[in-house]
This record gives structure tokens, sequence and C-alpha cells, in this order.
């Protein structure tokens, strides 16, 4: 048997708030089927949407991503998804910088890790100016 649940009781199984699930159906993502007093219903094809945009979104996909890659239909779909690999490529290999440079930190005998000439290597190209960063990381051409 298919399953129907309540909008409260999805939000409450993910752990998200019910604001969120009605904004994902105001763009697009999710259409949840109408009971007799047009309360939303949620059934497993809706479960495994959310599951979907969940775990996108936590891959770094934006809403209009997760559109593309929802609609069967959408013609730029490989784009999309040749684009989201090429970031993750990108964001991967800053994570594993950063984890050589925080175990190198963790192991370092100075006390001053920046002046640390092994620690500063791992800044230089911010230092020389060939990496651009946001507050929230680099920033790719």
């Amino acid at each position: 048997m298919k399953s129907s649940q309540s909008i409260g009781d999805v939000a409450a199984r993910f752990g998200i708030e019910t604001h969120v699930l009605r904004h994902w159906e105001d763009v697009g993502l999710l259409r949840p089927a109408r009971d007799g007093a047009d309360r939303r219903r949620y059934g497993d094809d809706d479960l495994v949407r959310i599951a979907v945009i969940l775990r996108s979104k936590a891959a770094g996909m934006s809403l209009d991503q997760i559109a593309v890659l929802l609609d069967e239909e959408a013609p730029s779909r490989h784009e999309v998804l040749e684009s989201h690999i090429a970031d993750l490529d990108r964001r991967m290999s800053e994570m594993e910088r950063s984890r050589a440079m925080t175990e190198h930190a963790l192991r370092c005998r100075s006390h001053d890790i920046t002046q640390c000439p092994r620690f500063r290597g791992f800044v230089a190209d911010v230092l020389a100016g060939t990496a651009h960063w946001s507050v929230d990381g680099p920033v790719t051409a």
C-alpha cells in the first residue's frame, strides 16, 4: 500500500519545517496530492523526491539545479550535472588541501603556526594572488 502522509508528518520525518515543503512545492519541486479537504498528502514518490532534494542540497546543488535534475524532460540536465560534478571536484580538492593543512598544524611544533614555512606553503597561492577568496571559500573564474 502506498503511504499517504500529512505535511507535518513528512516534515518531522525529514527534520525540516513545513514551510520548506511548501516552498519546494511553490517552486515546482514537489507536487503532493490533495485530499477532500485540500490538505497535502505525500506519497512514496514524494518522499523519494524529498530525499533527493535533501541529498542534492547537502551536495551543494541549488534549487534551480535540483529542478533540472528532477525534470525528466530538461534538455540541459547533462550540462547542469557536468557543471555540478566539476564544482564537486573543485570543492573536494579544496577539502583535501584543507585537511592536509589542518593535519600539518596538528603536528607542527611551531607555537605560531603562521611562522611555520611548511604551513605558509598551504596558503602561498592566496598570498601570491593566484587564488581568489570570498568569505564562503575560493572563487572560480
